[in-house]
């Protein structure tokens, strides 16, 4: 358990954010015997259209910790390949079939569900500790140094003493704010408006439970409905709003695969949910005291879906370099440079990647030749497989 120094608390670790990153971190810490608590400024983990795709490299992580049977136990879909239908004709993006691992597929989870279960994991160690309901505000300095956090329970101040701070934060991360840590954006040229729409009897079936039928729209199978994404221009929200709702809805049942009735159900502004896309990374992710990992330290596209499986890989490499010195009770600077090294290559060209993916260059009305070169040259949708599925380094849990 956590000790108490007056009214501050005392912990070995403090991960501010319990995401994907936070929460895996923070599990691995406890596992291996230190104190860790976590800190989410929200009463629970349910947010709707949150990164709801879990990669076969954290699959293979959950098998290698022992917890991969539990896991996919939970209510799932699973997708083999990812596929879209370009011009007419379905293709074949991207096939897990040849990777190396026991799940060669995406697992399609409410992410509420799979932070749910991580939570309950780390409980089962008496070093954890999850304060919800805890929003962060501001970093603890001692001698240049951060040693502590001051955090918000309603409004009652609770100050958390730590040999290093975490930022988990996502990627408008107030760590990072805070700590003066600065980078680099690379833009995106669309944003993503979700929805949902209820199944129907005679809805197509879709195996694979991630399908994009035309350009533009994206269909994800969550079980009971339908996850809809329709991809805009860059700021192009407001001017939609103006037009008002049933012409958006004209426009988008024009590359749905549904009908224009089907819409209907969209019938407010609020059941449309904006999707700002990012691109950005920073120049160092750490300063002394403090280190940021996952959408913290670079905000991904959701182009593969691989942002939360990133921020696992993150969380895996600093639970590697991290537990020795911090069972030590002193964590250097180079410990966490180190961090930063081992997972600067796989950021660097995933995000090199959606950049390219995503670009503006071509006009819009113009398809995008990726889907044709892959159905030329076949051997791509494996290697795109790999690179979706495990991405350029997958992390194995040493303290296991």
């Amino acid at each position: 358990m956590q000790t108490a120094e007056g009214k501050a608390l005392t912990t070995d670790c403090c991960i501010v954010g319990g995401g994907p990153a936070g929460l895996m971190l923070g599990y691995l810490l406890a596992r291996a015997g230190l104190r860790v608590m976590v800190i989410e400024k929200h009463p629970d983990f349910l947010r709707d259209f949150r990164g709801d795709t879990i990669h076969p490299s954290t699959l293979e992580i959950m098998r290698q910790l022992g917890l991969l049977d539990e896991l996919l136990a939970l209510p799932h879909q699973r997708a083999e390949k990812l596929q879209a239908e370009v011009a007419g004709q379905e293709i074949t993006m991207a096939d897990f079939s040849r990777l190396p691992v026991q799940c060669r597929f995406i697992a399609f989870m409410p992410q509420w569900d799979f932070l749910n279960f991580l939570a309950a994991k780390a409980a089962q160690f008496p070093g954890f500790t999850l304060l919800q309901s805890t929003a962060f505000n501001d970093l603890v300095y001692e001698n240049g140094t951060i040693t502590g956090v001051k955090t918000l329970q309603g409004n009652e101040e609770l100050m958390i003493k730590t040999t290093l701070v975490i930022g988990a934060d996502g990627r408008n991360s107030q760590v990072k704010a805070k700590a003066g840590l600065t980078g680099k954006s690379f833009g995106s040229p669309r944003d993503v408006l979700w929805f949902r729409l209820d199944k129907h009897p005679d809805d197509p079936h879709w195996g694979m439970g991630h399908k994009g039928p035309k350009q533009n729209f994206i269909v994800i199978d969550r079980g009971d409905y339908w996850q809809c994404g329709y991809t805009i221009q860059k700021g192009q929200f407001e001017a939609l709003q103006q037009a008002g709702l049933e012409a958006l809805k004209t426009t988008m049942s024009q590359v749905a695969p549904f009908s224009a009735e089907r819409m209907a159900e969209v019938d407010e502004w609020d059941k449309l949910k904006l999707l700002s896309i990012r691109i950005d990374r920073l120049d160092q992710w750490m300063k002394p005291g403090v280190l940021c990992i996952g959408d913290a330290a670079h905000a991904m596209s959701p182009i593969g879906g691989v942002g939360v499986n990133l921020a696992i890989q993150d969380a895996v490499a600093a639970a590697n370099m991290l537990i020795p010195p911090l069972r030590q009770g002193k964590v250097t600077l180079r410990d966490l440079q180190k961090v930063q090294q081992r997972r600067q290559f796989p950021t660097v060209a995933t995000q090199f990647l959606q950049i390219k993916m995503s670009s503006n260059k071509r006009p819009r009305s113009t398809p995008s030749k990726v889907p044709q070169i892959i159905s030329r040259f076949p051997f791509l949708r494996h290697l795109f497989g790999r690179l979706i599925g495990l991405g350029f380094r997958s992390e194995k849990p040493r303290y296991v």
